[in-house]
C-alpha cells in the first residue's frame, strides 16, 4: 500500500507542477546578457535549416520525416524512450496504447507520436534548450519552425528557472519510485518501479501489482510506426542525468553572463550554482543501484564505445549499471559544447570546485562516497581527455588525499 500512496502522490504532483508551471527563480530571457530570441547556434539552426539539410529530408511511413531527422543529427534509434502520460503540447494524442517516443544524442532530444507532429528541443551552447516544430508539406520537404510557446512549460521551476527539458526524475531519487507514466524495457532483476504503469487505474486500486517486466513492447500495445519495439532502461538512465546536467550548465552560464554584464562578478556570486553543478557532475547524490540493469535496445553498447578514451582505453561514457549508472561518476557531458562555451569565470571555478573535491581538500562526509580508486581514474581520464584541463589537474607529484 505505501508504494501505491507514494505513485498516486507522485501523479498529483506531476499534474500540479505541469498545470502551474511557475518559475521559481525567473531569468530574464530578454536580459541584454541573453537575449534568448537571438538566432540560435544549435544543431537545427545549423544542419536541418540549411537549405541541403532539408533538401535530404525524406518522409517514410507512418513515422514520416522521423528516421531521416534522426540521421541528420546522428541521433541512434536504440535511444528510443516511451512515455505515455500526458504532460506534452500533443497531450491529447498520447495514451498508453499510443506513446511519445523520445530520441536523443548529447545536444538533441526529438519527441515524436503517432498521428501527431514532430518536436525538436535543441541544445545552444549558450543560450539553452531552443524549441522547435516539424510540419509535413505536400511540396516536399518539411517545414521547419521554433517555437518559443514550449516555454510556457519548458521554462519553469521544473527545468531549473531557464529554458530547457523538464527534468523526468532527479538521479538522487530511489529507483524504486521513478518512471511513473513511462515504458521501461529491459532487465532490473528484483528491482520494483512505477514505470509501466497505468497510474489512473492504480488510484482505484486496493494494491499494487508487481512491476509488469517486458523485454520488448511488441506484445503490449501496436508499435507499427516506432522505430523500435523498446523503451530501453540504459536509455531512460542516461537520458534522466543528462537533462538535469543540462539545465544546471544553462543556469551557471546565465548567471555568470548576467553577473558580468551587471559588472557584479564578485568571489561567491555563483559559488552556490558551481556547487550545484559539480556535485551533479560528479554524481555524489546518485541513488545506488541495488539491481543490475540490463537494456535490450543496444544503446548501452553503443553509448558506452564513444569515447573520449584515455591510454589504458577508459572513459566517461562507460556505464556500469550494476551498482551506479556510469563506470567513472563523472559526467561525460564535460566535453559538451555547452560546457566548453561556459564564461571563462564560470568554468574556472567549476574546475577549482572538482579540484577541491577530487583532491580530498573537501573533507565533508557526502564526498566520502568517492573512492581514492574513482577520484584516481577521474583525475587520470580527464588529464588525458581535457586539453584545458587547468595546470593543477596535471602538476606531478600533487598531494591527493586518498589518491
Amino acid at each position: 500500500m505505501t508504494r501505491l500512496v507514494s505513485l498516486v502522490s507522485l501523479a498529483v504532483l506531476w499534474t500540479l507542477a505541469v498545470v502551474a508551471g511557475q518559475r521559481a527563480d525567473p531569468l530574464e530571457r530578454s536580459h541584454p546578457a541573453i537575449q534568448y530570441a537571438r538566432p540560435s547556434n544549435d544543431p537545427i539552426a545549423s544542419i536541418l535549416l540549411k537549405a541541403e539539410g532539408l533538401a535530404r529530408l525524406k518522409s517514410d511511413g507512418q513515422s514520416g520525416h522521423l528516421r531521416s531527422i534522426l540521421d541528420a543529427l546522428d541521433v541512434p534509434v536504440s535511444s528510443q524512450i516511451m512515455v505515455f502520460s500526458q504532460g506534452s503540447v500533443q497531450s491529447r494524442l498520447i495514451a498508453a496504447s499510443n506513446p511519445r517516443a523520445l530520441y536523443f544524442n548529447d545536444s538533441v532530444v526529438v519527441g515524436w507520436v503517432r498521428k501527431g507532429f514532430i518536436e525538436i528541443a535543441a541544445q545552444d551552447p549558450a543560450q539553452g534548450t531552443v524549441f522547435y516544430t516539424v510540419n509535413a508539406s505536400w511540396l516536399g520537404a518539411p517545414t521547419i519552425a521554433r517555437s518559443d510557446d514550449c516555454l510556457s512549460c519548458h521554462d519553469t521551476n521544473r527545468t531549473g528557472g531557464v529554458p530547457g527539458m523538464i527534468e523526468p526524475m532527479s538521479h538522487a531519487r530511489p529507483l524504486e519510485h521513478r518512471w511513473g507514466g513511462w515504458y521501461v524495457t529491459g532487465s532490473l532483476g528484483a528491482l520494483q518501479h512505477f514505470g509501466n504503469v497505468d497510474i489512473a487505474a492504480l488510484a482505484t486500486a486496493s494494491a499494487p501489482a508487481p512491476t509488469p517486466r517486458w523485454s520488448s513492447l511488441e506484445r503490449t500495445f501496436d508499435t507499427r510506426g516506432y522505430l523500435t519495439p523498446y523503451s530501453d532502461i540504459a536509455a531512460l538512465m542516461v537520458f534522466e542525468h543528462q537533462m538535469q546536467m543540462m539545465n544546471l550548465l544553462t543556469g551557471l552560464g546565465w548567471d555568470t553572463r548576467i553577473a558580468l554584464h551587471e559588472r557584479r562578478l564578485q568571489p561567491g556570486v555563483i559559488r552556490e550554482r558551481v556547487e550545484q553543478v559539480v556535485d551533479y557532475m560528479l554524481f555524489v547524490d546518485e541513488a545506488p543501484i541495488t539491481s543490475a540493469i540490463t537494456g535490450t535496445s543496444g544503446f548501452a553498447e553503443a553509448f558506452s564505445a564513444r569515447g573520449p578514451r584515455d591510454a589504458k582505453g577508459r572513459s566517461l561514457r562507460q556505464l556500469d549499471l550494476r551498482t551506479r549508472t556510469f563506470r567513472y561518476p563523472c559526467s561525460y557531458l564535460i566535453y559538451a559544447a555547452q560546457f566548453e562555451r561556459l564564461p571563462a569565470e564560470a568554468k574556472t571555478a567549476v574546475y577549482a570546485r572538482m579540484w577541491e573535491i577530487l583532491s580530498g581538500k573537501d573533507t565533508d562526509v557526502r564526498y566520502r562516497r568517492l573512492s581514492a580508486v574513482d577520484r584516481r581514474a577521474i583525475i587520470e581520464i580527464l588529464r588525458e581527455t581535457k586539453p584545458d584541463l587547468p595546470a593543477y589537474f596535471t602538476t606531478r607529484g600533487t598531494a591527493v588525499r586518498g589518491v
